[in-house]
């Protein structure tokens, strides 16, 4: 299954794919730096990497973890690779390898789903979220915000639910398929993907039905002015919950936001839980809610939504309750007071509220807009950009946007990187992100 060609090693910068998203981002990303005459790899782990890849120079890895950072390092020296990207920063074999960067100095450009949302998509060098080297001082952020230009226009891009429920079941069984050939693949998500394709047709076809009834629920909260805080889930696999939060998963994050809302709410508020947007449809999260309500006995105080369109449930809440989702940024983006339970790159002083969640039912404190104003303008400036993974025009802008991006981040000294003998597991978190500090980014950026 490997293509690689060394014909087609060009120029003075060579990037090297690891996992992306699942769907077509990484493949169109690599066909506009094979355009700009960069040398382009991919590093695929499994038949849904193989699937979405479709270019030349893909390598099959088909080892277990122990094999990997030797693997890696090969893969370094011998494409003389100048840069990594990735999507998700803790996925173990991503883990590794930014480990390995770090003691090489080559840049690690890692993405994520949008800091800010909708339509954008998150870009940092070295980690994101609790792996970003961005400071948690609103002062700072006061101040670079003072010395930016103004912020050009920026348009709404289109992204399908539909498109996403369909890539993820291709991916799926790509996967399951070839697993004769990636015979030591392991996922870092709990559940066999043939139930995770089941769960995508399932939320595929309640589609409709499931927007219907969110609609409903709303429509009754404003007819009859009922008060009400929201806790947006997150994906139960994100390592953003499981690494940067004190919570396993979803489960026990509900748990305590339930308890804390039936020990310490006034009895006419609401508690309004939101399905995430490409959860999988594996966990009955509706039955989970309903069944932790009635042992807190507020079962009628607490409503689940399985759709919705969360900017406008957002702007009408007292106050947003989250792990670390970028459905805070939203919030505050709207004036909303948010409380976060994990570590999170906007969680700041005079940002967001800093008393501890039974506090925050009854008095949720909002965010300053001075500051909020200067965290979103450095944000874009430095960690975002425009477009979305689902939809051609928001693939399309995206694409354009890290091309510029990436194309004004060097290796230190812009010169090669120094590749050792061997490459060790990875360190300590706190050493991850160093290689962020190796590179020289140029003025005005994007």
């Amino acid at each position: 299954m490997n293509n690689v060609s060394e014909r087609s090693v060009v120029g003075e910068r060579r990037f090297l794919f690891l996992q992306g998203l699942m769907g077509p981002f990484f493949r169109e990303l690599g066909k506009a730096f094979r355009r700009a005459g960069y040398g382009v790899y991919k590093i695929n782990f499994n038949g849904g990497d193989y699937l979405f890849w479709g270019l030349p120079n893909g390598i099959d890895f088909t080892g277990d973890m122990e094999e990997w950072p030797a693997f890696f390092n090969n893969v370094i020296k011998k494409y003389r690779i100048t840069d990594v990207l990735l999507f998700g920063d803790c996925r173990p074999l991503h883990r590794i390898a930014i480990a390995a960067c770090s003691q090489m100095h080559i840049p690690v450009h890692v993405f994520e789903e949008g800091y800010i949302r909708p339509d954008w998509v998150t870009l940092e060098l070295g980690g994101v979220n609790g792996h970003s080297a961005l400071p948690r001082d609103p002062e700072w952020f006061r101040k670079e915000a003072a010395m930016l230009s103004p912020m050009p226009p920026h348009y709404p891009v289109p992204s399908s639910f539909r498109r996403r429920a369909l890539e993820a079941v291709a991916y799926n069984s790509a996967d399951l398929l070839s697993r004769w050939h990636y015979r030591h693949w392991c996922d870092y998500r709990p559940w066999h993907p043939l139930k995770e394709g089941v769960g995508w047709v399932k939320r595929l076809r309640r589609r409709k039905v499931a927007t219907e009834e969110a609609t409903q629920i709303m429509q009754g909260i404003e007819t009859r002015h009922i008060p009400y805080m929201l806790f947006p889930l997150q994906l139960d696999a994100d390592a953003q919950v499981r690494l940067h939060s004190p919570f396993a998963g979803m489960e026990p994050a509900l748990r305590k936001v339930i308890g804390s809302f039936a020990a310490n709410a006034p009895q006419d508020l609401v508690l309004v839980i939101k399905e995430h947007p490409l959860d999988n449809g594996v966990r009955d999260w509706r039955a989970l809610v309903a069944q932790i309500a009635r042992e807190e006995k507020v079962q009628g105080r607490v409503l689940f939504l399985e759709a919705g369109d969360i900017a406008l449930i957002v702007r009408a809440a007292r106050g947003v309750i989250t792990i670390n989702s970028t459905t805070g940024t939203l919030a505050l983006s709207s004036g909303v007071p948010v409380i976060t339970l994990g570590e999170a790159v906007y969680d700041i002083p005079d940002i967001t509220d800093q008393n501890g969640l039974d506090n925050f039912w009854t008095h949720p404190t909002p965010p300053d807009k001075a500051t909020f104003d200067a965290f979103y303008r450095v944000l874009v400036d430095r960690c975002l950009i425009a477009g979305g993974f689902f939809s051609p025009e928001g693939l399309s802008s995206l694409v354009d946007g890290v091309v510029r991006r990436v194309s004004r981040v060097l290796p230190a000294n812009n010169r090669m990187a120094r590749v050792p003998d061997t490459i060790t597991a990875a360190p300590a978190v706190s050493e991850v992100v160093r290689v962020s500090r190796d590179v020289v980014l140029s003025d005005g950026v994007n």
